[in-house]
């Protein structure tokens, strides 16, 4: 059976879904592995480092005839309907945006798995490509906010008088938050940090940091995912954090609750209380974002110079080992479905069934049906 991985083709995607490094791993399965010429530039992955790590080097059409085809992207709605009946893709396949590509997939009668879904479950922790791909977010998040900073990040004992350190302030203490946290002590800021779910405190405290306690309900989710909460518990919530967001040098915003919008953790009055020279780093800008104001891919300066920076491709920002962690999920999963050369789906394997949206051409997920 022949695995395809095409060139990305969103503008932004630096990523490739399956680095040199691991097509050994696919090569033992039994399985051929071809790839679209160039589709690793940008993740310093050459066409000929492919060819030596065992797979076929394509120029044209990657997508003909493949048996399962692997993307960080969706595949579009056009490139679906050139799959093959019965082939099988393994993707970012975002339910509540991704629908012109879902649709695609049930026409071409394509099976279609979203990394989404993964299960949050032990024995699925390898193929967690959010979390990985978070963790990737989380460290440039703090580099961002160390580059735009007028101040230095660590204390600095000179001749000319003591320099005190920044105070960086996070939110959300997710995989993307606590990497921030460990990037920004690294850096030597002093670093506190808030999250919804007070058993976070323990992680946040672990990284050397302090955790901000708000007298507020908890709102841990399934999954370890935190729930949705009601406007009464934001304002309330926006109230008790304005003190600790006024005083911070630096202020990193994580919040995120897959397939819907970005909790607006920042108003307009908050970012006013910041004093000038401030930095804000959204990470979920894309996604409605959790400061007012923040745009993916700009950096926002208010009228009294706090500087909002929003994200957008993020983890596209660090290809290389990027995409290394991707490809380790994507290989991770595909290899639950695949020996001596074959692909079966098992759908008794609560992984792939948590993760499948499209089958045969019906959709499996009660959420997409919805």
């Amino acid at each position: 059976m022949r695995v395809a991985v095409p060139t990305e083709t969103r503008v932004g995607e630096k990523r490739v879904a399956l680095v040199p490094d691991i097509i050994n791993k696919l090569v033992r399965l039994g399985l051929d592995v071809s790839i679209q010429s160039g589709a690793g530039l940008h993740a310093q992955a050459s066409d000929a480092e492919y060819t030596n790590a065992g797979a076929k080097v394509v120029s044209g059409d990657v997508l003909k005839d493949a048996d399962v085809v692997l993307s960080v992207q969706p595949l579009t709605p056009e490139q679906m309907s050139t799959l093959k009946k019965g082939a099988i893709t393994i993707s970012f396949l975002p339910i509540t945006t991704a629908q012109d590509s879902i649709d695609a997939a049930l026409k071409a009668g394509v099976t279609a798995f979203s990394l989404e879904l993964v299960p949050r479950i032990s024995r699925a922790q390898s193929m967690d490509a959010l979390s990985s791909q978070a963790l990737c977010a989380g460290y440039r998040a703090a580099l961002v906010g160390a580059e735009l900073s007028p101040r230095f990040f660590p204390l600095l004992m000179t001749a000319a008088g003591t320099i005190t350190p920044a105070q960086v302030l996070v939110l959300g203490a997710g995989v993307a938050g606590l990497q921030a946290i460990a990037t920004a002590r690294r850096l030597g800021a002093v670093v506190s940090a808030y999250d919804v779910r007070p058993a976070s405190a323990d992680e946040v405290r672990s990284m050397g940091a302090t955790f901000i306690q708000l007298e507020l309900e908890s709102l841990e989710g399934a999954g370890g995912y935190a729930r949705e909460m009601t406007e009464e518990r934001a304002a309330k919530q926006r109230e008790l954090l304005t003190p600790y967001i006024a005083k911070s040098h630096v202020l990193i915003t994580t919040a995120a609750v897959p397939g819907r919008t970005a909790p607006r953790l920042v108003t307009q009055a908050m970012v006013d209380s910041m004093a000038p020279g401030t930095v804000i780093v959204d990470l979920a800008a894309e996604t409605g974002g959790n400061v007012e104001g923040s745009k993916p891919g700009e950096i926002v300066t208010t009228a009294h110079g706090v500087r909002i920076w929003g994200g957008k491709d993020v983890p596209s920002q660090l290809p290389f080992h990027a995409s290394m962690l991707y490809s380790r999920n994507v290989v991770n999963l595909l290899t639950l479905m695949a020996k001596e050369g074959a692909i079966t789906i098992n759908f008794d394997d609560e992984i792939i069934a948590g993760s499948v949206v499209v089958h045969n051409g019906e959709l499996k997920k009660e959420v997409v049906k919805k």
